[in-house]
């Protein structure tokens, strides 16, 4: 079974349009068909995030959200810190995916990571999307 750390940016995305992949990704991680990997640091930047109202999301969509991370998404205390985004607001997530052992970031902003990070590597949703398919054949 995969595992994977989802961008910010996933989150966004898949609750402001429920037709893209990356709702899809969201519906996937909901359904545990892979491992959705999560920080403390992560989890606080996905709450501020949310809680935007420039975003247009609806207050009981979000708790809705967060009810269900709270459910399906593992928790990990990263123990290492890392240097390795073009942003540095993005290294928790490769700090994350390194503690977790995770085989994937997802994320729409790829230009932000390397492709390759040790063993994890950077896909979109839609690369996502296709390797979750190919593994559950």
């Amino acid at each position: 079974m995969a595992k994977a750390v989802l961008d910010t940016n996933i989150i966004v995305s898949g609750l402001r349009n429920p037709e893209g992949n990356a709702a899809s990704v969201l519906r996937l991680a909901e359904s545990r068909a892979f491992r959705c990997y999560v920080s403390q640091e992560i989890l606080n930047e996905y709450e501020e995030v949310l809680a935007r109202i420039s975003l247009g999301l609806k207050l009981e969509q979000v708790k809705k959200f967060l009810r269900m991370l709270r459910r399906t998404y593992i928790m990990v205390d990263p123990a290492k810190q890392v240097e390795a985004a073009s942003d540095p607001d993005d290294d928790k997530f490769l700090e994350c995916a390194l503690k977790a052992r995770a085989d994937y970031i997802v994320t729409g902003n790829l230009r932000h990571f390397p492709p390759r990070f040790q063993d994890i590597r950077v896909v979109s949703p839609r690369q996502f999307l296709g390797i979750v398919a190919t593994q559950a054949l």
